[in-house]
């Protein structure tokens, strides 16, 4: 029989319980140490951390940059919860600015720029930000892509962890398979459902009164339509699409990232203050013109609430709102001949009148300008195009001036370092 000190025996229990410890909370995936902390690569392990996890959000990110630094901490806090998942999501994070290599890539050409990587695939990333609803934004790429519901308390269930980031499809007393492939299309924008079993009271609560029915609920905005079919796909996605926005949609820094995939014209109003009653009460009317208009996207921005987005339409001040224009989205939109201005009586026959202007084809097109536009709009050119054109114009002042200046040590290329420089759709308040 072997005999040990009582220091020998204190250190061999103190390293059993360190090491089960460790294999408790940090469970190993080859390299790399699942403990639910950010996990930081470099381009020699990024390969293997995107084969060896099913899911992985990657930040791409430089050290100077001040958007990155805002947006580590809400990563760190999202990095736990997200790794308790059923169907854990990984969160890690790249210099891009040091290994150029990665970033180059997967055309990396702002900070900090999100991508999802499903099975090795990579997605962009446009959600919010926040901690909390970063969480909840990621855990629709790991949900099933039609929830079966069987009972009222499942519905409920449902709704409340679905949140009020995405919109919902619920369908009643319909099959999977009606909605699979929409689901499949939709996924990153809706929550999509089947409830197999409910009650009279859920279809009271709901407010439909025959089945097969397909809800859409947008519990951010109060808004829910019921669709009674028919059921074929091209009625069916024109009800998703349609619905995937609120009748009328805010304009702000978050949901302008949203509009990125949207196809239709928007109907876009602008006023002064969105907080006056009066803006309010335009907003109601505007409402109501979606309703019968479901062609277009309504939209609506204050001018005290979002000025780098409204001075782009060629507003430079208050009293030339409210104004409606029809923008595609991008670079171009219309004015109506005569109609652009809403006043404030009969502002129903005013939205309609404008409507029908942009119809029948009485319009001014115009090109979004200003510096705001630069910031904010899908259509600039990028940071790498920056660059290049940047150092073209240099190349050539150098030809113009070289007979006039000695020659001087070559400089080296043009490279950020206090400046920040970003995509303007992940510009943040």
């Amino acid at each position: 029989m072997k005999f040990h000190s009582p220091a020998t025996a204190t250190a061999a229990a103190l390293l059993s319980l360190s090491l089960l410890h460790i294999s408790l909370a940090t469970p190993i995936s080859g390299e790399f140490a699942v403990d639910g902390k950010v996990i930081e690569l470099n381009d020699s392990n990024f390969d293997s951390a995107i084969s060896t996890f099913d899911f992985v959000l990657v930040d791409f990110y430089a050290p100077w940059c001040g958007h990155c630094k805002r947006l580590s901490p809400e990563l760190d806090a999202a990095a736990p919860v997200l790794a308790q998942l059923k169907k854990p999501i990984v969160i890690a994070k790249i210099d891009a600015d040091k290994f150029r290599r990665v970033g180059d890539k997967y055309e990396i050409d702002g900070f900090p720029s999100l991508k999802v990587f499903m099975h090795g695939v990579p997605t962009d990333y446009y959600g919010p930000r926040k901690a909390d609803v970063l969480v909840r934004f990621l855990k629709k790429f790991v949900a099933p892509d039609v929830a079966v519901l069987e009972s009222d308390s499942d519905i409920s269930n449902f709704v409340k962890e679905a949140g009020t980031v995405f919109p919902m499809y619920l369908g009643f007393g319909m099959n999977e398979s009606t909605i699979s492939k929409f689901a499949i299309k939709y996924k990153k924008r809706a929550w999509f459902a089947v409830a197999k079993g409910f009650s009279d009271n859920t279809m009271e609560f709901y407010d439909f009164d025959k089945v097969p029915a397909l809800m859409s609920l947008h519990p951010t905005y109060d808004e829910r339509n019921i669709f009674y079919g028919p059921f074929d796909d091209q009625f069916l996605e024109d009800f998703i699409k349609q619905n995937v926005f609120p009748l009328c949609l805010p304009i702000n820094p978050e949901t302008l990232k949203l509009l990125r995939d949207e196809e239709r014209k928007i109907v876009l109003t602008l006023v002064d203050n969105l907080h006056e009653e009066k803006s309010k009460q335009l907003v109601k009317v505007l409402k109501a013109a979606a309703s019968a208009n479901r062609n277009y996207l309504f939209a609506y921005a204050g001018l005290q609430q979002f000025p780098d987005f409204v001075e782009t339409f060629g507003i430079s001040k208050s009293l030339e709102l409210p104004k409606m224009v029809v923008w595609d989205g991008k670079e171009e939109y219309f004015t109506v001949i005569d109609s652009d201005r809403i006043g404030e009586d009969d502002q129903g026959s005013q939205v309609t009148h404008f409507l029908e202007g942009y119809k029948e084809g009485r319009t001014v097109l115009k090109t979004i300008s200003g510096p705001s536009f630069m910031q904010f709009l899908n259509s600039m050119v990028g940071f790498k195009l920056i660059i290049v054109i940047v150092f073209a114009t240099a190349v050539i002042m150098l030809f113009l001036f070289a007979g006039y200046e000695e020659e001087r040590p070559r400089r080296q290329p043009l490279r950020p370092e206090s400046n920040e420089v970003e995509r303007p759709a992940d510009k943040e308040d």
